[in-house]
């Protein structure tokens, strides 16, 4: 039987249409970039944990909004169930942290140059959430 975790992310756009992204330190697919996420902690609102990791991984306070879609990612013995939200900053500074091994703002036109996660693009497309 495979074991589902359940995980969030966070799509947020700058002032300047700049996507944030960060650097995956570990697996799965460490070195490609995506947004900021990771696992929801036992007890914790989906919501919550967006907050957290973005906080964890960038140094941004986020305002966390709509949910944009649930994607399963499977990875050996294990599926990633991730349910991805917009959010807006609110405060902070960037800079990598906990699981990152970076974090920046890519304008649109940069992001096709970067190793990304699979299917981000795609997704981002087709819930018209590309600037």
């Amino acid at each position: 039987m495979t074991r589902r975790i359940v995980g969030v992310g966070a799509i947020v756009w700058d002032d300047a249409d700049r996507l944030l992204l960060v650097q995956r330190a570990h697996p799965p697919q460490a070195g490609r970039w995506t947004v900021p996420g990771g696992k929801v902690e036992a007890g914790e609102s989906l919501e919550a944990a967006v907050a957290r990791e973005v906080l964890e991984e960038t140094g941004l306070h986020v305002e966390v909004g709509e949910k944009a879609w649930v994607v399963d990612i499977p990875a050996d013995a294990v599926v990633f169930e991730v349910h991805d939200f917009v959010a807006e900053v609110r405060s902070g500074t960037l800079r990598a942290g906990d699981d990152a091994a970076d974090a920046r703002w890519v304008p649109v036109p940069e992001l096709g140059d970067l190793p990304l996660t699979h299917g981000l693009l795609a997704h981002l497309s087709r819930y018209g959430l590309m600037r």
